[in-house]
């Protein structure tokens, strides 16, 4: 079965759905990252504040405390089982593009790698691994521009089809 493509060639009504889906799915992931920066996670010591609490320091505009074991697994939980039916999704869509498939492969194992190295890096730091917080940081980038020349590719490939042949 020839799938590389294929997005390109299915009827309009389907890419006006799948259209849709990639559309309303970025306004959700983009809303996230917003909360992550309002949050002050989005830098190494913000994240540090929002899982270990800031408790010692009396100048803080808003007194945080360490979150629980329970607070933890559950965010952990839940974002690793929701990130990653996002990523198999889109991944599916990207899979579809025209693409060459060591192109495809790393849009579509990477984000994967970057949700356990984020949710576990938080994981480990909240348990008291320091440096964690850099891999988080980093991990959290990377899986956001993935994500972000993911849909724009998928949107893209309805808009204007690549007309090459792989």
């Amino acid at each position: 079965m020839n799938y590389n493509g294929l997005l390109e060639r299915l009827p309009v009504e389907i890419k006006w759905f799948v259209g849709s889906f990639v559309l309303v799915l970025s306004i959700g992931f983009y809303t996230g990252l917003l909360f992550v920066n309002q949050t002050s996670t989005s830098s190494p010591s913000g994240i540090v504040e929002n899982y270990l609490g800031n408790e010692s320091d009396e100048e803080a505009g808003v007194m945080k405390f360490k979150k629980s074991e329970y607070e933890m697994l559950t965010i952990i939980h839940t974002h690793i089982l929701s990130m990653s039916f996002i990523f198999f999704l889109l991944g599916i869509l990207v899979w579809l593009t025209r693409l060459p498939k060591k192109v495809k492969l790393f849009l579509t194992i990477e984000p994967f790698l970057s949700v356990i190295l984020t949710f576990g890096g938080i994981y480990l730091l909240w348990s008291g691994m320091d440096l964690m917080k850099f891999v988080r940081v980093f991990s959290g980038i990377l899986m956001t521009i993935t994500f972000m020349f993911s849909s724009l590719l998928i949107l893209y490939q309805f808009v204007k089809p690549i007309n090459s042949k792989q």
